[in-house]
């Protein structure tokens, strides 16, 4: 069915677990009619299709499934209801096979029920019921049973399963091994061997055999088929050397078998696999962290004042939620009535608590403290700031590094090679190993094919930026891509937007000087700039907090000069210089003094007067943020050079540079000139960061080299950004640049061992130093050293999770 427009497709993967095995059904996808793009997120475990026709989704999951690797779907039988005839039933099978996510549907008319495979991350059954109501019919779902089979609980049941393979062949092969190694003597030795051999790599491992034939039909070849011809070959020549060890006595030779070294290969493979499946399900515990963070159920407030306990699922935008101490905040929304302190180190990364009152707004994900307070879902499901992370991090850890596509290269051709080159091992032990040239080649050939290791090469970038990007997360840095993650460990220049991104953004009251402190003098100006719309009111209702108004007559807003009112016979005025001049006001020496300091600093100066004299003055400024000149320093010291740029004017620019630290800045600069600002700075040969928060910012976050947006700016800005620090605070920038260093050089690591593993690795397996020193690689230490270099390179990957 053609839809109006293209969606995208996310089919989860099970059994890819190299690059190569990525590259195989990359291309298998782009064999498919109907898909617009593709591609395949190895470390995410997906694939993902761009396609206007939902029969296309049942198309890849058949071709993935037939290239040899799977994908978990759901399958169910629900009753249908209200089906009358034939053509009800066709409807119905129609309706539910146009549904994206949903791979397969039969419904049976006689049984009145439909049997449907589906994709649980794209939909579920309220989705499809839904589907199936729209057009005259239901389903039979009962409204209160959460979905049991998710993806997470398919992924748990895989891993039981093979932990429980993994366990059985480890019992089996324990003992095969000590008669090979101790009791070749004794009566009958290599048939219980045999006996016990068969169930391990028959049974056991017959995953690995399917597969590679599943590979081998469509001209490819994977770990799978390195695991099958190497554990394969020795079994058949040890049941080969069982059944006829004539055929060797007649030569005068004796015919070695290999059962042991067979069921080990496939035991640590298998054990390889089990610590591997573990340590990446490490490497997204940032995803399953976050998607901890939603509750499941919230108390609402009904329309007749009561509560009601409501599935997350059911809530709506406007309903009013009732948040009690300890809990956790399930959408996004404004607060209404109440107050209470709420910590979002969660979603910032700060460990502060934030009190929030009326009107203030309140996340997803985030946890009350000891108050309690009712808000208005503004936002609620995939819209909320918690779900927009997820599913931004999510395609981070999906996005590849550039370094990756030289290993997606070597990884394409690696399998094949070392094919190849166990080939000619063998045919070299024929030709020059003597008497046993044949035995020992043979030997080579199965090392050469177990030892040689895709899966390392595959995991070293992926695994990396996965940790790096999940740790970037729980510290509330928020990274788009591999790309940007991999570029900021080559910043050196820092280009800053001013207000809101080194100041706090609102301006508010740093100082005040009263000639009498008298709290109904406050009240009074308290009350004026109450009822005042000047942005720079705000700033002073802000500063009085809680103090009370009194009451104010004749309020006259004075357009470009302040405000005026009257309390009792008196007249007030509340405004600039401008005005107290104009009025005639008298203003005393210690009042043009305090003016002229705070005005030498850049702030705005504002007055409170009677009609007689002056009765107090305020500066009012954009105050620096408490990290920024800590942060400022911290990037100086690192070599990298920062600058500054804002739409002010001169003398305020200037003061913030002079506070900050910062030699280099620009005052009353356009969107546009910011843009040019860094295209010069890159001309020059730097690297260049980015950071800011507003519109005027998106020209230059579009045209750095890694974009920063402020967690608290405007949506375009960090739709722009590669990077958001989702608390505004500029000591991330430092934090997000030293997380780049780290991830990239654990990259490097990890590349190095994995290249370093297999180019020692296979020329040793092959037999290079046994004319050196009679050494010959055993194939059972093979699939050890095979199973381990996956190990160790995803482990290598985690230890960035500890790294400062």
């Amino acid at each position: 069915m053609t839809t109006e427009s293209f969606n995208e497709i996310a089919i989860p993967l099970e059994g890819v677990e190299s690059e190569h095995c990525a590259l195989i059904v990359d291309k298998g996808l782009g064999k498919i009619a109907g898909i617009a793009s593709h591609k395949v997120e190895l470390n995410n475990r997906r694939a993902l299709i761009t396609t206007d026709e939902n029969q296309v989704v049942s198309n890849a999951v058949s071709a993935i499934r037939d290239l040899g690797y799977d994908v978990p779907t759901v399958k169910k039988n629900i009753p249908v209801l209200d089906m009358t005839c034939a053509s009800c039933a066709i409807s119905v099978e129609s309706m539910l096979k146009s549904q994206p996510g949903v791979v397969a549907a039969a419904v049976n008319f006689a049984t009145t029920s439909v049997v449907v495979e589906y994709l649980p991350n794209i939909i579920d059954t309220a989705g499809m019921q839904k589907a199936v109501q729209s057009i005259g019919y239901d389903l039979l779902i009962e409204s209160a049973e959460k979905e049991a089979e998710t993806l997470e609980a398919i992924h748990q049941q895989k891993f039981s399963a093979l932990k429980k393979k993994t366990l059985w062949a480890a019992l089996i092969t324990v003992p095969l091994v000590i008669i090979g190694m101790f009791f070749m003597d004794m009566p009958y030795a290599n048939e219980i061997m045999w006996v016990l051999s068969t169930p391990v790599v028959l049974y056991f491992g017959k995953d690995f055999f399917i597969n590679a034939w599943k590979q081998a039909r469509h001209p490819s070849a994977n770990m799978d088929t390195l695991v099958a011809l190497g554990s394969g070959t020795a079994y058949l020549f040890s049941v080969f050397n069982t059944l006829f060890p004539s055929f060797w006595h007649s030569r005068g030779l004796h015919g070695h078998v290999y059962f042991e070294a067979a069921a080990v290969i496939v035991t640590f493979i298998l054990l390889g696999k089990l610590l591997e499946e573990k340590a990446k399900g490490n490497t997204s515990s940032a995803i399953k962290k976050l998607m901890g963070l939603q509750p499941q159920t919230v108390t609402v407030i009904t329309a007749d004042g009561g509560e009601e306990v409501l599935s997350i699922e059911n809530v709506n935008k406007n309903d009013i939620i009732l948040v009690k101490p300890g809990e956790k905040i399930a959408v996004d929304g404004m607060v209404t009535t109440g107050s209470s302190y709420v910590d979002e180190s969660m979603l910032s990364g700060e460990p502060v608590p934030v009190l929030k009152k009326e009107n203030e707004a309140v996340f997803a994900g985030t946890i009350n403290q000891k108050g309690s307070f009712r808000f208005r879902a503004e936002k609620v499901g995939s819209e909320t700031m918690l779900a927009q992370i997820i599913r931004m991090v999510q395609e981070a850890q999906g996005s590849k590094a550039p370094v990756q596509k030289l290993v997606d290269k070597i990884a394409g051709i690696f399998v094949p090679v070392v094919i190849v080159i166990a080939i000619l091992a063998f045919a070299s032990w024929i030709l020059l190993g003597g008497d046993n040239g044949f035995t020992q080649g043979l030997i080579a050939f199965a090392t050469v094919l177990v030892i040689a290791c895709p899966c390392a090469l595959g995991l070293a970038t992926p695994t990396a930026i996965m940790v790096g990007i999940g740790k970037g997360a729980e510290k509330g840095i928020l990274i788009k891509d591999a790309v940007s993650l991999e570029l900021a460990k080559k910043v050196n220049a820092v280009v800053l937007d001013k207000t809101g991104t080194i100041t706090e953004g609102k301006p508010v009251v740093t100082d005040s000087y009263w000639e009498n402190e008298d709290l109904h003098l406050k009240q009074i100006f308290f009350s004026i700039e109450k009822q005042s719309e000047h942005p720079l009111a705000e700033a002073v209702v802000k500063h009085f907090g809680d103090i009370s108004a009194t009451t104010v007559t004749a309020f006259e807003s004075l357009t470009g000069r302040g405000a005026s009112a009257r309390a009792g016979a008196t007249i007030y005025y509340a405004g600039n210089r401008r005005l107290l001049d104009e009025k005639g006001v008298r203003i005393g020496g210690g009042f043009l003094e305090k003016a002229r300091q705070w005005s030498d600093a850049s702030k705005t100066v504002i007055w409170f007067a009677d009609e007689q004299q002056a009765l107090a003055v305020f500066a009012i400024a954009d105050q620096i943020k408490g990290t920024s000149l800590e942060a400022i320093q911290t990037l100086k010291q690192a070599g990298i050079e920062v600058y500054m740029l804002t739409g002010d004017n001169e003398a305020t620019a200037a003061a913030i540079a002079r506070q900050t630290g910062i030699t280099a800045y620009q005052a009353e600069v356009l969107p546009e000139q910011k843009a040019e600002f860094v295209k010069q700075l890159q001309q020059q040969g730097k690297t260049v960061a980015m950071v800011g928060d507003g519109i005027n910012d998106s020209t230059a976050l579009a045209q750095a080299d890694v974009s920063i947006a402020m967690g608290k700016g405007s949506d375009i800005a960090m739709d722009v950004a590669k990077m958001t620090i989702i608390s505004s605070d500029l000591n991330k920038i430092p934090e997000a640049i030293q997380l780049s260093r780290q991830t990239v050089a654990t990259i490097r690591q990890n590349l190095f061992w994995a290249f370093i593993y297999n180019v020692i690795g296979i020329p040793v397996a092959a037999g290079i130093l046994y004319p050196v020193n009679g050494f010959l690689l055993n194939p059972m230490i093979a699939g050890a050293a095979m199973a381990l270099s996956s190990v160790s390179v995803v482990t290598n990957s985690l230890r960035l999770k500890w790294k400062r």
